[in-house]
């Protein structure tokens, strides 16, 4: 199936167990699932906004282990912007992206136009936390990215994250909002055509 130009693609990176799909499925589907369940790829689609016109934002859900290296070469090579997510409560969670954020800028060379973003995600486990907020934000402006904390279980930070995520892209406008302009002008054109007189 040929790749639609107008298919923005965000790509998650991240260790095994640190909540890239339960992130990716609350942020799509709304749903939180307690069980872990190892992910090797899985791609979702969601209707966006893009230059004032409807694009797919298709975000792919890589898999934590490290034994599939050409597929994280080739999501690299195809992706617009990235997600890194570390779990707040595995500090090893947080050094396992840095060969992947040293891969995106091997691949797309001039990273400072790429939207990048730092998830500390599981911040509903504050208990049990081993990273700080202050160390993500200065692992973040080490990279040149934007930081966020998440919980995928709370559904806290979801959304905003995505939304910041597409605001990180200078190169044309995405938003998560579809224009409602255009469904308006739809709307008059259909009231329009139900009050037809034919002379």
């Amino acid at each position: 199936m040929p790749e639609q130009s107008n298919d923005y693609r965000v790509v998650v990176f991240g260790a095994g167990g640190v909540g890239k799909s339960s992130l990716v499925l609350r942020f799509v589907k709304g749903t939180f699932r307690e069980s872990y369940i190892p992910t090797i790829e899985d791609t979702y689609r969601q209707v966006i906004s893009c230059d004032k016109s409807i694009c797919t934002l298709q975000i792919t859900d890589t898999t934590g282990s490290h034994q599939f290296p050409a597929m994280q070469r080739l999501s690299i090579s195809k992706g617009h912007a990235f997600i890194l997510v570390y779990s707040i409560t595995s500090r090893q969670s947080l050094e396992e992206l840095k060969p992947i954020y040293e891969q995106i800028c091997q691949i797309k060379g001039d990273v400072e136009s790429i939207p990048i973003m730092l998830v500390g995600n599981k911040n509903d486990e504050s208990q049990n936390r081993e990273v700080e907020s202050s160390e993500g934000e200065a692992m973040a402006k080490k990279w040149k990215c934007a930081f966020m904390e998440t919980s995928a279980k709370l559904n806290h930070n979801v959304k905003e994250l995505f939304q910041e995520l597409l605001n990180l892209e200078k190169r044309r406008t995405v938003s998560l909002q579809i224009d409602g302009k255009k469904s308006k002008q739809q709307k008059r054109k259909e009231k329009l055509k139900g009050k037809c007189v034919v002379m």
